[in-house]
């Protein structure tokens, strides 16, 4: 299946005490916790892909962007969905959403790069990107516009 625009993955998730900000260290609430929040979405976005993915390929995180919109409770069931909306050579755009039941609780746009899993890990390894193995295409910043949602240049 080739990489196109329109692939998509969802799933639901309890929210537990483990998700919360205070377990995550990034405040002193027990609700659900934005980095948490950003796994889940990134999470969809690597499963939208999984299947269409030629052999010894993988996808990394580039760039996010993430509105928080909501608090959701431990107990409450989040419904997290990735859309691939974009594709530019081996850079992917994904829509993602966060719903706390029928109430949107975190939205945003996730961008991963296609990449060779082990030239990847060499760069890792030898704290060197080799090409072709991770940032937006060894490019510039990627944005849709100066200050925009979703988008921006840095």
């Amino acid at each position: 299946m080739p990489i196109s625009p329109g692939l998509r993955a969802g799933f639901s998730h309890t929210v537990t005490d483990a998700d919360t900000a205070v377990a995550a260290g990034s405040g002193d609430v027990p609700v659900l916790a934005t980095p948490r929040v950003l796994a889940l979405a990134e999470r969809a976005s690597v499963e939208a892909v999984a299947g269409a993915l030629d052999a010894g390929a993988t996808t990394v995180g580039a760039r996010v962007e993430l509105e928080h919109l909501r608090a959701t409770p431990v107990g409450a069931t989040v419904t997290v969905e990735a859309v691939l909306e974009r594709v530019d050579g081996r850079r992917l755009e994904f829509a993602v959403r966060v719903a706390d039941g029928e109430r949107l609780a975190a939205r945003g746009w996730v961008i991963r790069v296609v990449v060779d899993r082990a030239a990847f890990l060499r760069g890792a390894a030898g704290g060197v990107r080799p090409e072709g193995s991770g940032g937006p295409q060894g490019g510039p910043p990627v944005g849709r516009g100066p200050g925009g949602f979703p988008g921006g240049s840095g």
